[in-house]
């Protein structure tokens, strides 16, 4: 039986470019507005990535106007890592700093080794394979803990 829904989920990477925004726009596309879900990098130093907005457009999930932020620039806006109820690092630099960053508080950070796929594949079809690999462990990941489907096109 799947876990109920947090209210709120930041997931967090590297950059904010490629697996973070991939996971923040899946679980949008599963489960709307029951659930907050944002976006961060430890850095927000490249923008959204190609390859993740042509594989995320494969499953209907809508990635070009995602905008790369930070944990600090989150803050900047307002958002307080502490508010929400579940922090997923998907990197383990990402997992480090959400950890040290909530450590006063009530936060659970949970940790899902997703693969980093920009490094791998010579050829655009071996990339897309990589970035295919990783937005299906994505999927896998949140429809195990918390139901539903998502069609593939």
């Amino acid at each position: 039986m799947p876990d109920p829904l947090p209210q709120s989920v930041l997931f967090a990477c590297d950059h904010n470019a490629v697996r973070s925004p991939m996971a923040e726009g899946i679980m949008k596309k599963l489960y709307g507005t029951q659930v907050y879900v944002q976006s961060a990098g430890v850095k927000s130093d490249h923008e959204i990535d190609g390859f993740s907005i042509a594989v995320c457009d494969e499953v209907g999930v809508e990635l070009s106007r995602h905008r790369a932020r930070s944990f600090g620039e989150l803050g900047e806006m307002g958002d307080d890592l502490s508010s929400y109820d579940l922090i997923i690092a998907l990197s383990p630099a990402s997992h480090e700093q959400a950890r040290e960053l909530t450590r006063f508080s009530h936060t659970d950070v949970d940790f899902w080794p997703i693969p980093d796929p920009t490094a791998t594949g010579e050829t655009r079809d071996a990339k897309l394979a990589a970035y295919r690999g990783a937005r299906d462990q994505i999927i896998k990941r949140l429809t195990d803990r918390w139901g539903g489907t998502l069609e593939h096109n």
